[in-house]
């Protein structure tokens, strides 16, 4: 685990992990493969980011592989702005995040990026809510299509495409200013990322159920968030 706070991140942690084991009974007969025979081999490698700055966006990042009696991939980015203006499929933030998504997608399957951007919306969603949690991305999982090495390069190139488009959105607002009332906002949208990661998000529940580290699954909560 590695985490960083300083003048432009309030937060930011990266995660590389492997872990192996059996699962819990109940949890087994939720995990693909498992409901026979318990034992499973998982490796992953996640990134969180909580700029400091309500104009700098947060993000998201995650891809894993896990293995129980099948073999599968999962994983996928996805950008959660703290700012009303930015929260808009139109603004360019988006537009250059997700055309970057969909390049990689792509060069695999041209229906992968439609497929996944709408699994995104979907997952990404707070029921309670009646809201998203951000503004989407792409993400899917049990990507298992009979070419391991595929579909290791498709993972790799959705890790590759989150590099090269988010220090480019870094840039365009780092030297931007902020208002109070703005921070504010930051704060709010914060606290939805806390419902979701406690509620709903798979990876908290997979790291608590197989007796991860609690401190590492928790890294991706803000340091600061706002119930008003």
């Amino acid at each position: 685990m590695g985490m960083m706070r300083g003048r432009l991140f309030e937060k930011v942690g990266i995660h590389t992990s492997t872990v192996h084991g059996a699962f819990a009974p109940d949890f087994a007969r939720q995990v693909k493969g498992a409901d026979q025979d318990p034992r499973f081999w998982a490796s992953g490698i996640s990134l969180i980011a909580h700029p400091r700055n309500p104009r700098v966006p947060p993000v998201h990042m995650n891809t894993r592989m896990i293995v129980t009696t099948e073999c599968w991939f999962g994983g996928g980015a996805d950008r959660n702005p703290t700012i009303d203006e930015q929260r808009d499929a139109a603004h360019p933030d988006a537009r250059d995040f997700h055309a970057c998504l969909k390049a990689a997608c792509d060069a695999f399957d041209a229906g992968w990026y439609d497929r996944y951007s709408k699994w995104a919306a979907e997952y990404f969603w707070l029921p309670h809510r009646g809201e998203p949690r951000g503004v989407g991305g792409i993400f899917y999982d049990h990507l298992d299509a009979g070419d391991w090495e595929r579909n290791f390069a498709f993972t790799r190139a959705v890790g590759e495409a989150f590099r090269d488009i988010y220090p480019v959105i870094v840039r365009r607002h780092i030297g931007e200013s902020w208002t109070e009332v703005e921070r504010a906002q930051q704060g709010k949208w914060r606290g939805r990322y806390v419902e979701f990661n406690l509620l709903y998000d798979r990876g908290t529940t997979f790291g608590l159920k197989t007796g991860g580290n609690v401190e590492s699954i928790l890294s991706s909560l803000p340091p600061l968030a706002l119930w008003p």
